[in-house]
Protein backbone atom coordinates (compact mmCIF):
# COMPACT_ATOMS: atom_id res chain seq x y z
CA UNK A 1 0.00 0.00 0.00
CA UNK A 2 1.28 3.35 -1.09
CA UNK A 3 2.13 5.75 2.06
CA UNK A 4 0.23 9.06 1.31
CA UNK A 5 1.50 12.53 3.09
CA UNK A 6 -0.39 15.09 3.75
CA UNK A 7 -0.27 18.37 1.52
CA UNK A 8 1.99 20.66 2.89
CA UNK A 9 4.33 23.64 1.26
CA UNK A 10 7.91 24.42 2.32
CA UNK A 11 9.97 27.33 0.30
CA UNK A 12 12.91 29.77 1.44
CA UNK A 13 14.41 32.95 0.88
CA UNK A 14 18.23 33.42 1.18
CA UNK A 15 18.52 36.65 3.17
CA UNK A 16 21.90 38.06 1.55
CA UNK A 17 21.23 41.42 -0.13
CA UNK A 18 18.16 43.05 -0.09
CA UNK A 19 15.01 41.45 -1.98
CA UNK A 20 14.31 42.60 -5.92
CA UNK A 21 11.28 42.46 -8.17
CA UNK A 22 12.47 38.91 -9.49
CA UNK A 23 12.03 37.51 -5.59
CA UNK A 24 8.80 39.32 -5.42
CA UNK A 25 6.99 37.97 -8.89
CA UNK A 26 9.20 34.91 -8.30
CA UNK A 27 8.67 34.00 -4.80
CA UNK A 28 6.66 36.39 -2.66
CA UNK A 29 3.99 36.81 -4.46
CA UNK A 30 2.96 32.90 -5.35
CA UNK A 31 3.83 32.40 -1.17
CA UNK A 32 0.94 34.58 -0.93
CA UNK A 33 -1.48 33.10 -2.69
CA UNK A 34 -0.42 29.54 -1.53
CA UNK A 35 -1.25 30.67 2.06
CA UNK A 36 -5.02 30.93 0.05
CA UNK A 37 -5.69 27.08 -1.01
CA UNK A 38 -6.01 25.52 1.87
CA UNK A 39 -2.88 23.64 2.33
CA UNK A 40 0.00 24.34 5.39
CA UNK A 41 2.22 26.99 4.64
CA UNK A 42 5.90 27.25 5.90
CA UNK A 43 8.57 29.61 4.77
CA UNK A 44 11.78 30.19 6.19
CA UNK A 45 14.75 32.69 5.61
CA UNK A 46 17.83 30.04 4.92
CA UNK A 47 20.35 32.18 6.92
CA UNK A 48 22.39 29.02 7.09
CA UNK A 49 22.89 29.12 3.41
CA UNK A 50 23.39 32.48 3.53
CA UNK A 51 26.62 31.90 5.17
CA UNK A 52 28.27 29.42 2.40
CA UNK A 53 30.20 32.98 1.07
CA UNK A 54 31.20 35.37 4.29
CA UNK A 55 28.85 37.36 5.43
CA UNK A 56 29.26 40.79 8.11
CA UNK A 57 27.23 39.55 10.75
CA UNK A 58 25.49 42.66 11.55
CA UNK A 59 24.55 43.11 8.19
CA UNK A 60 23.50 39.50 7.95
CA UNK A 61 20.70 40.33 11.00
CA UNK A 62 19.76 43.25 9.31
CA UNK A 63 19.03 41.39 6.30
CA UNK A 64 17.15 38.66 7.69
CA UNK A 65 14.40 41.39 9.54
CA UNK A 66 14.22 43.10 6.16
CA UNK A 67 13.84 40.02 4.50
CA UNK A 68 11.04 39.25 6.76
CA UNK A 69 9.62 42.27 6.92
CA UNK A 70 9.56 41.85 2.77
CA UNK A 71 7.38 38.47 3.78
CA UNK A 72 5.14 39.79 5.98
CA UNK A 73 4.40 43.10 3.83
CA UNK A 74 3.97 41.37 0.86
CA UNK A 75 0.73 39.69 2.61
CA UNK A 76 2.15 36.46 4.73
CA UNK A 77 0.25 36.46 7.97
CA UNK A 78 2.53 34.62 10.33
CA UNK A 79 -0.45 33.62 11.94
CA UNK A 80 -1.42 31.40 9.00
CA UNK A 81 2.14 30.50 7.65
CA UNK A 82 5.15 29.84 9.53
CA UNK A 83 7.93 32.27 8.96
CA UNK A 84 10.86 31.57 10.62
CA UNK A 85 14.67 31.93 10.11
CA UNK A 86 16.46 28.65 9.18
CA UNK A 87 19.18 28.79 11.85
CA UNK A 88 16.86 28.62 14.50
CA UNK A 89 15.81 25.38 13.99
CA UNK A 90 18.58 22.71 14.77
CA UNK A 91 16.92 19.64 12.64
CA UNK A 92 18.18 21.29 9.50
CA UNK A 93 21.43 21.26 10.01
CA UNK A 94 21.41 17.77 11.76
CA UNK A 95 19.43 16.02 8.73
CA UNK A 96 21.77 17.84 6.38
CA UNK A 97 24.66 16.05 7.57
CA UNK A 98 22.75 12.97 7.22
CA UNK A 99 21.82 13.63 3.80
CA UNK A 100 25.46 14.57 3.43
CA UNK A 101 26.12 10.96 3.97
CA UNK A 102 23.35 9.86 1.65
CA UNK A 103 24.35 11.77 -1.27
CA UNK A 104 27.05 11.24 -3.80
CA UNK A 105 30.15 13.78 -4.47
CA UNK A 106 29.16 13.23 -7.94
CA UNK A 107 25.91 14.59 -7.33
CA UNK A 108 27.03 17.89 -6.31
CA UNK A 109 29.57 18.38 -8.71
CA UNK A 110 27.02 18.20 -11.67
CA UNK A 111 25.18 21.16 -9.66
CA UNK A 112 25.25 23.92 -12.25
CA UNK A 113 25.05 26.62 -9.59
CA UNK A 114 28.09 25.15 -8.57
CA UNK A 115 29.29 25.83 -11.58
CA UNK A 116 28.08 29.02 -12.28
CA UNK A 117 28.92 30.67 -8.99
CA UNK A 118 32.77 28.94 -9.10
CA UNK A 119 33.15 30.07 -12.94
CA UNK A 120 36.65 31.78 -13.40
CA UNK A 121 37.33 30.91 -10.24
CA UNK A 122 39.66 28.22 -8.19
CA UNK A 123 36.79 25.65 -7.11
CA UNK A 124 38.95 24.54 -4.30
CA UNK A 125 38.90 27.35 -2.79
CA UNK A 126 34.81 28.26 -1.92
CA UNK A 127 33.49 26.47 1.18
CA UNK A 128 32.28 22.77 1.70
CA UNK A 129 29.31 24.64 2.30
CA UNK A 130 28.77 26.06 -0.98
CA UNK A 131 29.26 22.52 -2.68
CA UNK A 132 27.17 20.81 -0.09
CA UNK A 133 24.14 23.50 -0.43
CA UNK A 134 21.82 21.37 -2.19
CA UNK A 135 22.01 18.63 0.49
CA UNK A 136 21.41 21.23 3.25
CA UNK A 137 18.09 22.51 0.82
CA UNK A 138 17.29 18.90 0.54
CA UNK A 139 17.34 18.80 4.03
CA UNK A 140 14.80 22.11 4.53
CA UNK A 141 12.34 20.59 2.75
CA UNK A 142 12.22 16.78 3.73
CA UNK A 143 12.62 17.70 7.99
CA UNK A 144 9.09 19.04 7.32
CA UNK A 145 8.18 15.94 4.49
CA UNK A 146 6.71 18.60 2.60
CA UNK A 147 5.09 17.47 -0.68
CA UNK A 148 5.77 20.90 -3.22
CA UNK A 149 7.46 23.34 -2.83
CA UNK A 150 7.45 26.70 -5.28
CA UNK A 151 10.68 27.17 -7.19
CA UNK A 152 12.00 29.40 -9.69
CA UNK A 153 13.79 27.85 -12.80
CA UNK A 154 17.00 27.94 -11.83
CA UNK A 155 16.33 26.13 -8.35
CA UNK A 156 14.99 22.78 -10.70
CA UNK A 157 17.65 20.93 -9.92
CA UNK A 158 18.71 21.40 -6.82
CA UNK A 159 15.20 19.96 -5.98
CA UNK A 160 15.69 17.15 -8.23
CA UNK A 161 18.35 16.14 -6.08
CA UNK A 162 16.40 16.62 -3.20
CA UNK A 163 13.76 14.08 -4.39
CA UNK A 164 17.14 11.49 -5.42
CA UNK A 165 17.80 12.21 -1.49
CA UNK A 166 14.65 10.95 -0.57
CA UNK A 167 14.81 8.12 -3.05
CA UNK A 168 17.91 6.80 -1.90
CA UNK A 169 17.51 7.37 1.93
CA UNK A 170 13.85 5.44 1.42
CA UNK A 171 15.94 3.00 -0.48
CA UNK A 172 18.86 2.21 1.56
CA UNK A 173 16.54 2.01 4.65
CA UNK A 174 13.98 -0.20 3.35
CA UNK A 175 11.02 1.91 3.70
CA UNK A 176 9.00 5.73 2.49
CA UNK A 177 9.47 7.77 5.36
CA UNK A 178 10.06 10.64 3.01
CA UNK A 179 7.99 12.29 0.48
CA UNK A 180 9.10 12.87 -3.42
CA UNK A 181 8.74 16.22 -3.54
CA UNK A 182 7.01 17.93 -6.31
CA UNK A 183 8.32 21.43 -7.89
CA UNK A 184 5.19 23.99 -8.62
CA UNK A 185 6.57 26.51 -11.46
CA UNK A 186 3.68 28.54 -12.91
CA UNK A 187 3.66 31.84 -13.66
CA UNK A 188 4.84 34.31 -16.23
CA UNK A 189 6.74 35.97 -13.30
CA UNK A 190 8.36 33.18 -12.26
CA UNK A 191 11.88 34.22 -13.94
CA UNK A 192 12.68 38.19 -13.89
CA UNK A 193 15.58 39.24 -15.88
CA UNK A 194 17.92 41.69 -15.11
CA UNK A 195 16.42 45.47 -16.82
CA UNK A 196 19.64 46.11 -18.32
CA UNK A 197 20.19 42.68 -20.11
CA UNK A 198 16.82 40.45 -20.91
CA UNK A 199 19.11 37.65 -20.93
CA UNK A 200 20.43 37.44 -17.52
CA UNK A 201 18.34 36.63 -14.11
CA UNK A 202 17.54 40.05 -11.78
CA UNK A 203 20.24 39.28 -9.28
CA UNK A 204 20.96 41.43 -6.14
CA UNK A 205 24.54 40.93 -6.41
CA UNK A 206 24.25 42.40 -9.58
CA UNK A 207 27.15 45.25 -9.67
CA UNK A 208 24.81 47.63 -11.46
CA UNK A 209 21.46 48.89 -9.25
CA UNK A 210 19.87 49.93 -12.62
CA UNK A 211 19.43 46.61 -13.05
CA UNK A 212 16.84 45.70 -10.46
CA UNK A 213 14.28 46.77 -8.70
CA UNK A 214 14.56 46.64 -4.98
CA UNK A 215 11.85 46.05 -2.62
CA UNK A 216 13.37 49.07 -0.93
CA UNK A 217 13.35 51.35 -3.68
CA UNK A 218 10.75 54.45 -4.15
CA UNK A 219 8.23 55.34 -6.50
CA UNK A 220 10.88 57.64 -7.97
CA UNK A 221 13.35 54.89 -8.32
CA UNK A 222 10.80 52.20 -9.58
CA UNK A 223 9.65 54.47 -12.55
CA UNK A 224 13.48 55.91 -13.39
CA UNK A 225 14.65 51.88 -13.89
CA UNK A 226 11.22 50.88 -16.01
CA UNK A 227 12.14 54.31 -18.15
CA UNK A 228 15.52 53.69 -18.54
CA UNK A 229 15.28 49.62 -18.87
CA UNK A 230 16.76 47.97 -21.93
CA UNK A 231 14.49 47.61 -25.42
CA UNK A 232 14.68 47.37 -28.89
CA UNK A 233 13.36 49.83 -31.67
CA UNK A 234 10.54 47.68 -32.67
CA UNK A 235 6.74 47.68 -31.51
CA UNK A 236 5.68 45.41 -29.43
CA UNK A 237 4.52 42.15 -31.64
CA UNK A 238 1.07 40.99 -32.50
CA UNK A 239 1.30 38.04 -30.78
CA UNK A 240 3.44 36.80 -27.71
CA UNK A 241 5.12 34.27 -29.85
CA UNK A 242 6.89 37.60 -31.98
CA UNK A 243 8.76 37.91 -28.49
CA UNK A 244 10.41 34.48 -29.01
CA UNK A 245 13.95 37.05 -30.04
CA UNK A 246 13.30 40.02 -28.23
CA UNK A 247 14.48 39.01 -24.81
CA UNK A 248 14.25 42.76 -23.41
CA UNK A 249 10.81 42.93 -25.14
CA UNK A 250 10.16 39.74 -23.42
CA UNK A 251 11.07 40.52 -19.60
CA UNK A 252 8.79 43.64 -19.55
CA UNK A 253 6.18 42.00 -20.90
CA UNK A 254 6.58 39.11 -18.21
CA UNK A 255 6.84 41.58 -15.70
CA UNK A 256 3.67 43.23 -16.70
CA UNK A 257 1.64 39.99 -16.90
CA UNK A 258 3.27 39.18 -13.00
CA UNK A 259 2.02 42.42 -11.59
CA UNK A 260 -1.10 42.40 -13.39
CA UNK A 261 -1.99 38.89 -13.00
CA UNK A 262 -2.90 38.89 -16.75
CA UNK A 263 -1.70 36.11 -19.01
CA UNK A 264 1.59 37.58 -21.58
CA UNK A 265 -0.98 36.70 -24.38
CA UNK A 266 -3.12 39.02 -22.76
CA UNK A 267 -0.57 41.41 -21.85
CA UNK A 268 0.80 41.00 -25.96
CA UNK A 269 -2.87 41.71 -27.23
CA UNK A 270 -3.80 44.94 -24.90
CA UNK A 271 -0.35 46.96 -26.27
CA UNK A 272 0.23 45.06 -29.66
CA UNK A 273 1.50 47.53 -32.26
CA UNK A 274 2.82 50.17 -29.18
CA UNK A 275 6.13 51.45 -28.70
CA UNK A 276 8.31 51.33 -25.91
CA UNK A 277 7.47 54.64 -25.41
CA UNK A 278 3.54 54.59 -24.63
CA UNK A 279 4.09 50.71 -22.70
CA UNK A 280 7.13 51.81 -20.23
CA UNK A 281 4.75 55.00 -18.46
CA UNK A 282 2.53 52.04 -18.42
CA UNK A 283 4.26 49.65 -16.64
CA UNK A 284 5.62 52.17 -14.44
CA UNK A 285 2.58 53.17 -13.23
CA UNK A 286 1.54 49.29 -12.44
CA UNK A 287 4.53 48.92 -10.93
CA UNK A 288 4.65 51.80 -8.63
CA UNK A 289 1.35 51.31 -7.55
CA UNK A 290 2.06 47.25 -6.81
CA UNK A 291 5.13 47.90 -5.31
CA UNK A 292 5.09 51.39 -2.97
CA UNK A 293 2.62 49.72 -0.70
CA UNK A 294 5.23 46.82 0.24
CA UNK A 295 8.11 49.38 0.32
CA UNK A 296 6.00 51.82 3.35
CA UNK A 297 4.96 48.48 5.27
CA UNK A 298 8.51 47.14 5.16
CA UNK A 299 9.77 50.33 6.22
CA UNK A 300 6.92 50.72 9.11
CA UNK A 301 8.05 46.79 10.68
CA UNK A 302 11.79 47.83 10.16
CA UNK A 303 11.39 50.50 12.78
CA UNK A 304 10.42 47.72 15.01
CA UNK A 305 13.10 44.86 15.00
CA UNK A 306 12.50 43.34 18.08
CA UNK A 307 8.73 42.90 16.62
CA UNK A 308 10.38 40.97 13.51
CA UNK A 309 12.72 39.17 16.06
CA UNK A 310 9.18 37.79 18.16
CA UNK A 311 7.68 37.01 15.21
CA UNK A 312 10.73 34.76 14.13
CA UNK A 313 10.93 33.85 17.06
CA UNK A 314 7.00 32.09 16.88
CA UNK A 315 7.61 30.69 13.98
CA UNK A 316 10.28 28.49 14.97
CA UNK A 317 8.82 26.96 18.01
CA UNK A 318 6.23 26.18 15.35
CA UNK A 319 8.50 24.91 12.78
CA UNK A 320 10.34 22.90 15.44
CA UNK A 321 6.96 20.65 16.60
CA UNK A 322 7.27 19.48 13.25
CA UNK A 323 10.42 18.99 12.34
CA UNK A 324 11.60 17.44 16.21
CA UNK A 325 9.71 14.18 15.72
CA UNK A 326 10.95 14.01 12.36
CA UNK A 327 14.43 14.27 13.34
CA UNK A 328 14.47 12.09 16.01
CA UNK A 329 12.48 9.23 13.88
CA UNK A 330 15.20 9.84 11.46
CA UNK A 331 18.15 8.78 14.07
CA UNK A 332 16.28 5.99 14.71
CA UNK A 333 15.60 4.38 11.49
CA UNK A 334 19.55 4.80 11.12
CA UNK A 335 20.37 3.99 14.21
CA UNK A 336 21.59 6.60 16.78
CA UNK A 337 20.90 5.97 20.25
CA UNK A 338 18.80 8.69 22.06
CA UNK A 339 18.55 8.84 25.65
CA UNK A 340 16.22 11.88 25.74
Amino acid sequence: MATTFPQRIFSGIQPSGGLTLGNYLGALKRFVEKQDEGIETIYCLVDLHAITVWQDPERLRQQTREAAAAFIAAGIDPDRSILFNQSQVTGHAELAWIFNCVARIGWMYRMTQFKDKTAGKNAENSSLGLLAYPSLMAADILLYKATHVPVGEDQKQHLELARDIAAKFNHDYGRTFFPITEPVIEGAGTRVMSLTDGTKKMSKSDPSDNSRINLTDDADAIAKKIRRAKTDSEPLPESAEGLKDRPDARNLINIYAGLSGLSVDQVVTEFAGAQFGTFKPKLADLAVAKLSPITTEMNRLMKDPAEIDRILGKGADRADAIARPVIDETKDIVGMIRSR
